[in-house]
């Protein structure tokens, strides 16, 4: 007989959360292609982009539409839960193509007109420019998100179901 406590029922239910699990795949499969797309469209290994926010591909948009595309298969995509996850997915999308892109827009500007007015203008004193997408790099984004979560789901399942079938654990 096994016997869990609190905390370790917590856990086995977030293991157990297939949805959440995939959704956070697809992110970091989007955030770690960064480097492949900084390689390929700059010729520069730059891990750094590895915690840099825009780029391509979304990897906001890839753990959102990755969410919301388990949450339809799991609940049903006539389910309000899911009706829910995908509103708040194009509000996402739409931030960062939108008011986020512009903003980095914004700082770019600023440091350029900066740069040509400021003597001392350092790196420090920079505003940071990558901060949205381009509609593309969201439209690939929310493409990778269900392609990598919803095969996720369906073939291999939650970490639990993951680890319980490589026997390291047993509930």
């Amino acid at each position: 007989m096994n016997i869990h406590s609190a905390s370790e029922v917590q856990l086995i239910y977030i293991l157990d959360n297939a949805v959440l699990a995939w959704g956070l795949a697809a992110c970091g499969i989007a955030q770690f292609s960064k480097l492949i797309f900084e390689l390929i469209s700059n010729k520069k290994w730059r891990p750094g982009v590895l915690i840099e926010t825009g780029g391509m591909p979304s990897s906001h948009s890839a753990l959102v539409t990755g969410t919301a595309a388990g949450v339809g298969l799991q609940l049903g995509f006539n389910d309000p839960i899911f009706a829910l996850a995908s509103t708040i997915a194009f509000i996402v999308m739409y931030d960062a193509s939108g008011i986020r892109r512009s903003a980095g827009l914004t700082a770019a500007k600023v440091n350029q007109i900066s740069k040509e007015n400021i003597q001392n203008f350092s790196a420090e004193t920079r505003l940071k420019e990558s901060l949205g997408h381009t509609k593309i790099e969201v439209l690939v984004g929310s493409i990778l998100g269900p392609s990598i979560a919803l095969p996720g789901i369906l073939f291999i399942g939650s970490p639990l179901h993951l680890l319980q079938i490589l026997g390291l654990v047993s509930v």
